[in-house]
């Protein structure tokens, strides 16, 4: 059996190798796919402005835990309507800013209160 690029779920031939061997290979190379998998699960995210940054009208929103921080910033900036040159600060619950890699699940799981995480945001730097 080939590998063709027109089918990226064929398992790849047996490598002639033991049985045990195989078997792990299998789990293995289906432990990876599960791993490329979006998590479909959406946490409440409610923003709050600090300082003189603009309040929004709708601040609940529902974001997928698969994405990282840096897609919540991008999204407020879009829904602030601010460039990327303009300043932006986040902070998660008034006490620290989180990475841009930082998973929302991840922060989420440690820091949600009440059901929501909640990230303010400001024109300035609010805390250290």
């Amino acid at each position: 059996m080939a590998l063709t690029p027109d089918a990226p779920h064929s398992h790849p031939p047996s490598l002639g190798l033991d049985p045990a061997t195989d078997s792990n290979l299998a789990e293995g190379l289906a432990a990876l796919e599960s791993y490329k998998k979006k998590d479909p699960v959406k946490v409440v995210v409610r923003f709050k402005a600090v300082g003189n940054a603009p309040i929004m009208k709708q601040n609940f929103f529902k974001v997928t835990v698969s994405n990282r921080f840096q897609a919540v910033i991008q999204f407020l900036r879009k829904e602030l309507g601010w460039k990327a040159g303009e300043p932006l600060f986040t902070y998660i619950n008034l006490a620290f800013s989180p990475a841009p890699d930082d998973t929302v699940s991840n922060l989420y799981r440690s820091f949600a209160t009440d059901g929501h995480l909640i990230v303010n945001y400001s024109t300035t730097a609010a805390w250290g």
